[in-house]
C-alpha cells in the first residue's frame, strides 16, 4: 500500500506541473495513460478522457464506475505560489488542482490499480479520468458514458473530507433582461429599467419552492450579477441580471424552469437545463456500506459530474471543497494516504 501511495503522490505532482485547463487536458491525459502502461493495465481513450475496465470484467456482474476529473480552472489572481509548482510543506501538497480534484483522482486510480487483477470481485470496476468537468463541457464524462456498458452506480471523486455526499444540488443559470426607455437624466422618465428592477428583485426574493430536501434543504436563488448603463447622465434602455438557482432533489430543472418562465415579470432565459440535482436511495448498498464504516452522509451544495449522469452515484474524496478554486490551493498528503484504504474498505463491504 505504501508503494502505490507514494506513486499516487508522485503522479499528482506531475499532474499539477502540467497545464490542464478545461478543454486543454491532452498532456495530463498522457500522464494518466503512462500510469496505466507502467502498471500493465489495458486502457482506452476518447478525446481527453482515459478509462479502463478491471481485468476479469464479467458482463453478468453489476458495474461500478470510479470517476474523477483531471482538468482545472484557471488560477486566480491571489496566488503567491507558482500554481504549477507542486511542493510539500508542513504536510501540505500545494498546486493548482491538488485539492480539486487531483487528490481524489490519484486515489481512485490507485484503488483501481490495486483491485485490477482481482478475480473474484462481486462487481466489475471501471475507472474514468474525465475531462471538462470544470466547464461542464460536452467532451467530458457525458461523451464517454455511451461508450461504456451499463453502469449500476458510481463513486465520483471530489473533495468531501471523505464524507459521503448522497445528494447534490443541480444548477440553472438565468439571464434576465429588464427593458426601459433611454433618455437624458435631466428629464422625467417613468420607464427607467433600473427602477423597474426593484419589482424583479422583490419577485426573486419572494420565490418559495415548497418542497424541502432532507439533505439539501430548500431551492436556493441568488442574484449574482447586475449590469446597466455606461454614462452618469443617461438613463439606459435596459438592465441585465444573472440569477443563480441551486435546485434540490425534490425538483427537476424543467419543473423549476416551467414555473419561473411562467411567472417572471421580465424577459428571462435559462442558459441550460442539463445540470440536474441527484440523490441516491439511502438503502442503496454503497450507502449501507458507508453506514457500516461510520462514514458521515450529507448533501452537497456544489456541482460535479454527478449532474451529467443518470444512474445512481455518490460523491466522496480526500480534500476539502472549501479549498477548491482558492489561491495557493493544497491538499494534505495524509488525506491521500488515508483515502486509498478508506475507498478499498468501503468497496470491500460491497464487492
Amino acid at each position: 500500500m505504501k508503494e502505490i501511495t507514494n506513486s499516487a503522490i508522485s503522479l499528482l505532482k506531475k499532474l499539477i506541473r502540467t497545464e490542464s485547463f478545461s478543454s486543454n487536458e491532452e498532456k495530463t491525459s498522457l500522464l494518466i495513460q503512462n500510469w496505466f502502461k507502467q502498471h500493465n493495465i489495458n486502457f482506452k481513450t476518447y478525446k481527453n478522457n482515459v478509462y479502463a475496465y478491471n481485468m476479469f470484467f464479467d458482463e453478468n456482474k453489476p458495474t461500478i464506475l470510479l470517476n474523477s476529473h483531471h482538468d482545472t480552472v484557471m488560477p486566480n489572481s491571489g496566488y503567491t505560489n507558482d500554481p504549477f509548482d507542486s511542493f510539500i510543506e508542513d504536510g501540505k501538497l500545494y498546486g493548482l488542482g491538488s485539492n480539486d480534484a487531483g487528490g481524489a483522482l490519484v486515489s481512485l486510480i490507485s484503488v483501481f490499480t490495486i483491485l485490477y487483477h482481482k478475480k473474484n470481485l462481486n462487481y466489475n470496476l471501471i475507472i474514468l479520468a474525465s475531462a471538462e468537468e470544470e466547464s461542464s463541457g460536452d467532451n467530458g464524462i457525458s461523451c464517454v458514458i455511451p461508450l461504456l456498458p451499463k453502469i449500476d452506480f458510481a463513486i465520483i471523486g471530489e473533495p468531501t473530507l471523505m464524507k459521503m455526499a448522497v445528494a447534490e444540488r443541480g444548477l440553472i443559470v438565468y439571464d434576465l433582461v429588464i427593458e426601459g426607455t433611454a433618455s437624458h437624466a435631466a428629464h422625467e422618465n417613468n420607464d427607467n429599467p433600473i427602477l423597474k428592477s426593484i419589482k424583479v428583485l422583490n419577485w426573486i426574493k419572494s420565490l418559495n419552492f415548497l418542497k424541502k430536501s432532507n439533505f439539501l434543504g430548500e431551492v436556493k436563488t441568488t442574484v449574482t450579477q447586475i449590469n446597466s448603463g455606461s454614462q452618469h447622465n443617461v438613463v439606459p434602455s435596459k438592465l441585465e441580471m444573472v440569477l443563480d438557482v441551486r435546485v434540490n432533489d425534490c425538483y427537476t430543472n424543467k419543473e423549476i424552469d416551467d414555473y419561473i418562465i411562467k411567472n417572471a415579470p421580465c424577459i428571462i432565459k435559462a442558459r441550460s437545463l442539463d445540470l440536474n440535482s441527484s440523490c441516491i436511495n439511502i438503502d442503496h448498498p454503497i450507502v449501507v456500506a458507508a453506514d457500516k464504516s461510520g462514514i458521515e452522509k450529507y448533501g452537497s451544495p456544489t456541482l460535479s459530474d454527478q449532474s451529467k449522469i443518470s444512474f445512481p452515484s455518490i460523491k466522496m474524496g480526500p480534500g476539502d471543497s472549501k479549498r477548491s478554486h482558492t489561491a495557493n490551493e493544497f491538499i494534505y498528503v495524509k488525506e491521500i494516504e488515508n483515502a486509498i484504504p478508506q475507498y478499498i474498505n468501503l468497496l470491500n463491504k460491497i464487492l
